[in-house]
């Protein structure tokens, strides 16, 4: 068995008007920590392919229009714990990940939302509310960035 696996992935900072503010996509994780949908890249697919396929399996979306010349990458260590380090004994993968998470921005009409298994609930919520809500300094750099991006009020 590998030890050490190095990944990528992909996710997005989902956003939509809402009357006179932009309200901001968190997906909470079977972990119970909620953060922006993201997942693995699968062979051959490009950064955007795994954008729009992650962001649809996680929350049922599909009309994307990704904000031009924005993207973030955070890179983290962890150590896979519970399900996730049985699964990944079983597949033979390491138990002590680096990641490179790569995320983009872009902007929904869609309100409604169907989260799938790997999800527990879904919120939609305002920049402070979401600053409030991140847990991990990575994904609160990514948003703080994408509110500079969209010119909101920090």
């Amino acid at each position: 068995m590998k030890y050490l696996s190095f990944e990528k992935s992909v996710g997005c900072v989902i956003y939509r008007k809402s009357e006179d503010k932009t309200l901001f996509l968190l997906v909470q994780y079977r972990s119970w920590q909620w953060d922006f949908p993201k997942g693995h890249m699968e062979n051959g697919e490009s950064e955007e392919q795994t954008l729009r396929r992650e962001v649809f399996e996680e929350t049922s979306i599909d009309d994307l229009e990704i904000l031009p010349n924005f993207r973030e990458s955070v890179h983290y260590f962890y150590t896979a714990k519970g399900n996730e380090k049985k699964e990944r004994i079983l597949q033979n993968k390491g138990i002590y990940i680096f990641k490179n998470a790569v995320y983009y921005a872009a902007e929904t009409q869609t309100e409604k939302v169907k989260i799938d298994f790997e999800n527990k609930a879904y919120a939609w919520l305002t920049y402070r509310e979401v600053l409030e809500r991140l847990s991990n300094d990575g994904s609160r750099t990514v948003i703080k960035e994408v509110a500079v991006a969209l010119k909101q009020d920090n």
